[in-house]
């Protein structure tokens, strides 16, 4: 009976080409500006690190001022600094950890054609390709000395690698960086987490880095953060090493902890760390310190604001609006079939039948309202991309998830405005359009 109930909506549509193209235009707008802002939400709040969410955490510590916390959620720097992650890179206690921020640098080849350019690099420790999974391509990352000794190696993106070398091997190859030799060591696979968890201070949706190089070469290079740099005093900055023994915060920090065992022990070595550097004059605030997974983390900075969820909540206030214009619709479209419905009624049709008939007909009209507000989303998110001029390109996009939830939520909002009208329709006396016949 399903499949006869499909054939009469399709000729009952056909029979109203104006009234059905109303109904399918009403359920399709709602769906496409519903489904355009839910997508941008959805795509913002995604966890690329969830598999790992009991494992990893970021590390904060409460070094702010004394007399006034840290202005975030937490009370805490988001970043760490220089000299609190040297002394945490000391522990043995996570199997993984990474110290790492956001630099750049001219990038350039001997004896070749290609014009220098300027590229982001993510200086870190060694851990960072084995705590994220970042898989690769060629070689390897650098030997664990390399995080506190100068050794001039790199890791290429494979964008980076493609663009330097054609995407061959490129181990073993030499790179300028802002004029010094590089030797590459390694080639990641393409890797773009959006959200870009591991770093949300520089832009939660900017793309990740083209060149990752050792954070032991701070000293030689003189290597300035290219991210956030906050202190809560002012402080005599007369060189480099001042910048590196100072209260200004600018490492982020994460580390891996496999067990509850671990977590416990190493939030006593924190415990531990902080009470003796409040003996030596430092820490001013009370003892506090956090160690926040990756899905905590997204939400404590905020990358899925109370905007965005509001325009979520209006954008389905929206949808509803068009509900009922739909339902005004197909009660006038329903009634207007009352006569056949009568008929039916009087050959021996039950009241259900003629329910389901005309529910089916919603149906019908929502799967194809949902596939036009398919092609409505992707419309508005390129309009978005295309207004952000290239910002937003990772998350205004449409996965096949989405995909199905735009048909789910088109026929689900079709079926909720058919209701009362084929309620109607089948409760409809027969004998009062049988005498007309």
């Amino acid at each position: 009976m399903f499949g006869y109930y499909v054939s009469l909506a399709l000729r009952s549509l056909r029979g109203t080409p104006v009234l059905s193209a109303l109904m399918v235009a009403a359920i399709a707008v709602g769906v496409g500006a519903s489904m355009t802002t839910l997508t941008l939400n959805y795509m913002m709040s995604q966890n690329a690190l969830q598999h790992k969410d009991d494992q990893l955490y970021a590390v904060q510590l409460d070094s702010w001022a004394p007399e006034k916390a840290y202005q975030n959620d937490t009370q805490m720097p988001w970043e760490l600094t220089y000299r609190d992650a040297q002394a945490l890179l000391r522990s043995d206690i996570p199997s993984r950890q990474v110290a790492m921020h956001r630099w750049g640098a001219t990038v350039s080849q001997e004896n070749s054609e290609l014009r220098p350019f300027t590229a982001q690099i993510r200086v870190t420790t060694r851990d960072f390709f084995a705590l994220f999974d970042i898989p690769f391509i060629y070689g390897n990352t650098w030997h664990k000395s390399s995080d506190q000794n100068p050794t001039r190696e790199v890791v290429l993106s494979k964008k980076t690698n493609e663009k330097l070398f054609n995407g061959e091997n490129s181990v073993g190859r030499s790179i300028n960086l802002n004029g010094e030799p590089f030797t590459v060591v390694g080639v990641i696979e393409h890797w773009n987490p959006t959200p870009k968890v591991y770093d949300l201070n520089n832009g939660a949706f900017k793309n990740s880095e083209e060149i990752y190089m050792p954070f032991g070469l701070h000293r030689q290079l003189q290597i300035y953060s290219w991210g956030n740099l906050n202190g809560w005093k002012s402080e005599d900055i007369g060189n480099y090493e001042d910048l590196l023994n100072s209260h200004y915060v600018w490492i982020q920090y994460w580390v891996e902890l496999d067990n509850k065992e671990k977590k416990q022990d190493y939030e006593n070595f924190l415990t531990a760390y902080i009470e003796a550097q409040k003996a030596k004059g430092y820490f001013p605030r009370p003892l506090k310190f956090g160690l926040t997974p990756p899905s905590e983390w997204l939400v404590v900075n905020e990358v899925l604001s109370d905007d965005n969820r509001i325009l979520g909540w209006l954008s389905l206030a929206f949808l509803l609006v068009c509900v009922v214009n739909a339902v005004a619709l197909l009660l006038a479209k329903f009634l207007r079939k009352a006569p056949e419905a009568g008929v039916r009624r009087a050959l021996g049709a039950s009241r259900k039948a003629i329910f389901s008939q005309h529910l089916i007909e919603s149906g019908c009209i929502g799967l194809i309202g949902g596939v036009m507000g398919i092609l409505l989303t992707l419309l508005g998110l390129s309009l978005i991309r295309t207004l952000q001029m290239g910002r937003l390109d990772q998350i205004a996009s449409m996965d096949w998830v989405m995909m199905l939830a735009a048909i789910g939520l088109a026929i689900l909002a079709s079926l909720l405005a058919g209701i009362y009208p084929a309620w109607r329709i089948s409760n409809t006396n027969p004998s009062v359009y049988l005498k007309t016949q």
